[in-house]
C-alpha cells in the first residue's frame, strides 16, 4: 500500500473516500420523516436525528426532529446530482453556500449521533411518574443543583412548573424545560 494524503491510504482509495460526504438536506415544514423514508428507499445513507419527548397531549408525536426541517445525507455528489435533491418531493434542496453544497464534517455527524443517543438513553421522559408535590432536582440550566417540588406539566413545549424553596419556607414558582429536571429519590439510610 502506498502512502497517500491520509497517511498510509492508497491514493485511489483516498479519491473514493473524498467523494462520499455528509450534506444537510432541507425538507418542507413537517415533512422530515417523509423525506427520510424517501431517501432511504432510494438507497441513500441518511442521518435523521430525532429525540423522544413526552408531550402533554397524549395523541401528539412522541418523537420529534432534533433539527426541524433538516436531515443529513451521506452521498457522492458525482453520482447523486445536487438537482436530484432539489426536485425530490417535499424537499427544499441541499444547504448551499455560494452555490455549493455545504459539507458537514464526519466528526460533527458522529458527535451528533452520540449526543442524540445520550439524550434518548437518558430518557426525554423526565415527567414519567411525577405527581404534584413530588421532590425533584434541577439537573441543568442556571438553577442546576437546586431541589424543588414538582407542581405541574405545562401545555406546549415540554415545560414544567416547579416550586423552589427560598429563604426559609417561602416558595417561588419557576417554569423550566422538562429536560432540566429529574425525580429526587429519597436518600436510603
Amino acid at each position: 500500500m502506498t502512502a497517500g494524503p491520509r497517511g498510509g491510504c492508497d491514493p485511489a482509495l483516498w479519491y473514493v473516500y473524498t467523494m462520499l460526504a455528509w450534506y444537510a438536506l432541507r425538507s418542507k415544514p413537517n415533512k422530515e420523516e417523509f423525506v427520510w423514508h424517501q431517501a432511504e428507499s432510494h438507497g441513500i445513507d441518511t442521518f435523521y436525528p430525532r429525540i423522544r419527548v413526552n408531550p402533554i397531549n397524549p395523541r401528539a408525536r412522541k418523537v420529534r426532529p432534533y433539527f426541524p426541517g433538516y436531515l443529513f445525507v451521506h452521498v457522492d455528489l458525482e453520482q447523486a446530482r445536487v438537482t436530484a435533491f432539489k426536485w425530490m418531493p417535499e424537499t427544499a434542496g441541499l444547504v448551499m453556500f455560494d452555490g455549493r453544497p455545504a459539507v458537514v464534517d464526519d466528526e460533527l455527524i458522529e458527535s451528533l449521533k452520540r449526543h442524540i443517543e445520550a439524550l434518548n438513553r437518558a430518557g426525554a421522559a423526565p415527567l414519567e411518574g411525577l405527581k404534584r408535590g413530588d421532590p425533584i432536582e434541577i439537573r441543568s440550566g442556571p438553577l442546576a443543583g437546586y431541589e424543588a417540588i414538582f407542581d405541574a406539566a405545562l401545555p406546549g413545549r415540554e415545560r414544567v412548573r416547579v416550586l423552589l424553596m427560598l429563604l426559609g419556607r417561602q416558595s417561588v414558582s419557576v417554569e423550566l424545560s422538562a429536560g432540566h429536571i429529574k425525580p429526587r429519590h429519597p436518600a436510603s439510610h
